[in-house]
């Protein structure tokens, strides 16, 4: 009996060693992947960016179990694949526009019950804006690459910094009854992180001469706003998941569940910079 005691105490204390470890490894190789697509552009990138959405429209319609699945997801991918091909092939903003029409109505026609055809076009619009915005934002003429590479930073820095910081100090809940492991620590030590890695992109792209000088201070206002966006993505997602009574997204990352785990924050990002740059284009 004292053995299968000391065996259990073993194995509690090397579960979270082994998860963080699955963590780390999981992120360190998503990064390399993220980093050197951005770095390519083009198909590459935006087939990337693809994959991912099609993976979150796909696990939010798991998640909220939308019927019939396979039809729906079907439906729902072509739409998100055909956005991409028109993302790339530069078509008229109209088009687009239209194109995106078809797979809501038809994926809304076929899913089954009011809030299944409810989850059926929310989910492609969730995928719609990774799909669409990452690429737009790398070949936009004043954002590119360092535009993307200041999400990039934003977000990871925020990411990282509150989950270790929540850690490490603890203390108030965020929001217990969505989050239980969030807190109000974790959340500030987010916020400077990310605050911090958009202003040390920002520049350092400034001082090698990629973009042109401005103000430094509105850099870190942008960064702060940007990173509470991701942590209310982060939010937000856990709403969701406890609401559809699940632990993950998925299982499709170690340490990390599913894209949607790993990508709430940028998503959310994505669709404030994604709406910014649809209200300049209107009203151009």
């Amino acid at each position: 009996m004292a053995a299968d005691e000391g065996s259990s105490l073993a194995d509690a204390v090397k579960r979270p060693s082994s998860e963080l470890s699955s963590r780390v490894g999981s992120a360190i190789v998503l990064i390399a992947v993220a980093l050197f697509t951005a770095y390519q552009g083009g198909w590459t990138f935006a087939l990337f960016w693809l994959a991912a959405g099609i993976a979150m429209m796909v696990e939010w319609t798991n998640m909220t179990r939308v019927e019939p699945r396979w039809p729906v997801q079907i439906v729902l991918g072509l739409g998100l694949t055909g956005q991409t091909v028109l993302l790339l092939k530069e078509a008229d903003f109209a088009i687009g526009v239209a194109a995106s029409l078809m797979p809501l109505v038809l994926g809304g026609l076929l899913a089954r019950g009011t809030q299944g055809k409810l989850w059926a076009i929310t989910g492609f619009a969730y995928g719609a804006i990774i799909v669409l915005v990452p690429p737009i934002v790398r070949a936009h003429p004043n954002l590119g690459l360092v535009g993307l590479l200041w999400m990039f930073a934003v977000v990871w820095a925020t990411d990282i910094a509150a989950y270790f910081t929540g850690r490490k100090f603890g203390g108030p809940k965020l929001w217990a009854r969505v989050s239980p492991k969030k807190t109000w620590s974790g959340f500030l030590g987010g916020l400077a992180a990310g605050a911090l890695g958009g202003f040390l992109v920002a520049w350092g792209a400034q001082r090698l001469g990629w973009i042109h000088p401005f103000s430094l201070r509105n850099t870190v206002i942008l960064s702060m706003i940007a990173s509470v966006a991701s942590q209310l993505g982060d939010l937000g997602e856990s709403a969701l998941k406890r609401h559809c009574d699940v632990k993950d997204s998925s299982h499709l990352i170690p340490g990390h569940g599913g894209v949607m785990d790993r990508l709430d924050g940028f998503w959310a990002v994505s669709l404030i910079l994604g709406a910014v740059l649809l209200i300049i284009r209107l009203a151009a």
